[in-house]
């Protein structure tokens, strides 16, 4: 994959459904543009972690099996954002997960990126990776992992060369419990639930580019990489 020239890409919001590709995306966009991956998950954790006064109320939060609030979520990935290494764009990994996230970020985008002139547009890049229902369900049902290396395969598309035995190993390959057929089927019903309606936001606004995700994966790059060229924001203002 050729290298891109350094400039100012802006945010990058990829969505799409449980096993459809989006951590594999991801990696290669962020590779391709020297951007950073922004991932609310990891955030959180590192904020607790670390014993930050906001990683203090989310684990407080979390020991008493309490959602994150849309606020203080807001708040974490608003510090993020403000750090020298997102300053040309970056890549949203599990943000924005509701409309009021997504209504969140695009005032924070225009007020801290487009208004203090570093960049001159601020609009989000959305692309949605789509693949169907059942296809998704057999990506991740069929997946088995080597419990040594770490290696993935999967039984229907990428199978060892004994059956469920590791190539690398020889260790007996196993199903991790949120690859478990009842598991994915509740992450689908959540991401239809909550997720799903992010896309329809952005799509109202004109926003929202969509892409088989039912093809090889350097296809698919081909095309969100595409998508992401003709929609960067370009150059920041005053250059």
């Amino acid at each position: 994959m050729a290298e891109q020239v350094l400039r100012n890409i802006g945010p990058i919001v990829l969505l799409g459904p449980p096993g459809a590709g989006k951590g594999t995306q991801s990696k290669r966009i962020t590779e391709h543009y020297h951007i950073p991956q922004v991932s609310t998950g990891d955030l959180l954790r590192e904020h607790v972690k670390q014993g930050t006064a906001l990683g203090q109320q989310v684990g407080e939060l979390l020991a008493n099996g309490e959602l994150v609030s849309d606020h203080l979520v807001c708040d974490i990935v608003a510090w993020r954002l403000r750090e020298p290494d997102a300053q040309r764009g970056f890549v949203l990994d599990g943000f924005p997960r509701t409309q009021k996230q997504a209504a969140w970020l695009d005032s924070f985008l225009k007020f801290e990126f487009f208004e203090s002139g570093k960049w001159a547009a601020w609009l989000p890049i959305v692309v949605r990776i789509q693949v169907d229902y059942n296809k998704l369900l057999l990506r991740i049902t069929g997946r088995r992992t080597c419990p040594t290396c770490g290696t993935i395969y999967n039984v229907y598309s990428k199978p060892p060369r004994v059956d469920e035995i590791c190539d690398l190993e020889g260790a007996k390959l196993i199903i991790r419990d949120d690859d478990r057929d009842e598991v994915i089927r509740e992450r689908l019903e959540t991401y239809e639930r909550q997720t799903k309606p992010v896309a329809e936001y952005y799509e109202r606004l004109g926003r929202l580019a969509t892409i088989d995700g039912d093809q090889p994966v350097d296809v698919v790059t081909a095309s969100v990489l595409k998508e992401i060229d003709g929609r960067a924001c370009g150059a920041a203002k005053g250059n």
